[in-house]
């Protein structure tokens, strides 16, 4: 009977260890953005190929990065930053960040597929969720620092916005570098081919969508046409 038993409450206790490794594999993974950020050449080389990075971590640091932006233009103090916060959608704000962070990887992976690119979207998503730490860990307390200046100390704060912006696009640079094993200049080169492929996908996407409501709207009111001659 104890045998039974045992053997009943064995997979509980598998499925704890699993849930168990998940977690601390998620832990580290979020502390090795640490490393990622001051070691980028090994950083990322190891994020990607040796496995320490997660997608969990980088939609965490997605989050993040989205809940920062947002808590700026509602906390920063007004001397820094002008939002009409009374206007402000966080919806919105949250998506017209995320949407175009998509679609420059999805750009990044379409370009650097057809030029022997070796990273797959995954991994250009997770390198490009890890490069923005810098901005989370310098901006978030900024928010706080913001409320505590002066005017004529603004140059303090503008230095720190503009160092931490300049710190992630340095990273999505190594790290896209890594991924793909291009050079410098080949990277740079792709960087604003992403650019470029990513505005022609917004436009696809709003020519598309712009063609669908007009055929929507040519058939309802031919519809509404039909009903009004019949009946």
């Amino acid at each position: 009977m104890s045998t039974a038993k045992s053997v009943s409450k064995l997979p509980e206790s598998e499925k704890a260890e699993g849930r168990g490794a998940w977690w601390k594999r998620y832990r580290d993974s979020l502390r090795y953005s640490l490393y990622v950020m001051t070691h980028p050449f090994d950083g990322f080389w190891d994020l990607i190929h040796e496995k320490r990075g997660t997608i969990a971590a980088a939609n965490t640091f997605l989050f993040l990065f989205l809940l920062t932006r947002v808590l700026k233009l509602m906390l920063t103090s007004f001397q820094f930053i002008m939002a009409p916060i009374q206007h402000l959608n966080i919806l919105e704000e949250a998506a017209s960040l995320a949407i175009p962070f998509l679609v420059l990887c999805l750009a990044n992976w379409a370009m650097t597929t057809l030029f022997e690119g070796k990273g797959r979207f995954k991994d250009i998503y997770m390198a490009m969720c890890y490069a923005l730490v810098p901005y989370i860990l310098l901006q978030l307390p900024m928010i706080l620092v913001s409320n505590c200046l002066t005017f004529d100390e603004g140059s303090f704060y503008s230095v720190i916005l503009t160092f931490s912006v300049i710190w992630c696009v340095f990273l999505v640079f190594v790290g896209l570098m890594e991924i793909h094993d291009y050079g410098p200049g080949k990277t740079f080169i792709f960087m604003i081919v992403t650019v470029v492929g990513a505005l022609v996908i917004i436009f696809l996407v709003l020519v598309f969508f712009s063609l669908l409501s007009d055929a929507l709207a040519y058939f309802i009111s031919m519809y509404r046409e039909i009903v009004y001659r019949l009946y």
